[in-house]
């Protein structure tokens, strides 16, 4: 390489080299911004809009601003969660199963208001589309 072509090359390899440092971190979108060991709740479908991330056992989602607006949530702990149609864990309640993760039926988008980790559950939601009324105990949220 002649000498011109050499020292032109040095500042063009480092400036690539800063050019990739620079590159900021891709953020966690959709459902990946739900943290390990939490229960989260989305505002939308397949974890896009507003999320609520929760560790515990919560009587009234309006606290969070979530009360009758999830669409679609994510189980990341070992514990099964139990979503009720009312605040303070009345009404009905649906579940969702320890890891379990998905959009709600369409029934239970925007239906919730409070939610309980590891039961007891309450009586069973309305079943999923294409399904008989559930036995006992409460109907998967989701698919």
């Amino acid at each position: 390489m002649g000498k011109k072509l050499h020292i032109l090359a040095l500042p063009l390899a480092a400036a690539a080299a800063l050019t990739v440092l620079a590159t900021p971190a891709q953020a966690a979108d959709g459902y990946d911004r739900c943290v390990e060991g939490n229960y989260c709740l989305f505002s939308g479908l397949d974890g896009t809009g507003d999320i609520v991330q929760i560790k515990g056992s919560t009587p009234d989602l309006a606290a969070l601003g979530m009360a009758d607006r999830a669409k679609s949530d994510w189980n990341r702990t070992d514990s099964r969660i139990y979503l009720f149609s009312e605040a303070n864990y009345g009404g009905c309640a649906a579940v969702t199963s320890a890891r379990g993760k998905g959009n709600f039926y369409i029934d239970f988008r925007d239906f919730f208001d409070s939610v309980r980790f590891n039961g007891p559950g309450g009586p069973s939601c309305s079943p999923p589309p294409g399904e008989g009324f559930a036995k006992q105990g409460a109907t998967d949220s989701h698919g």
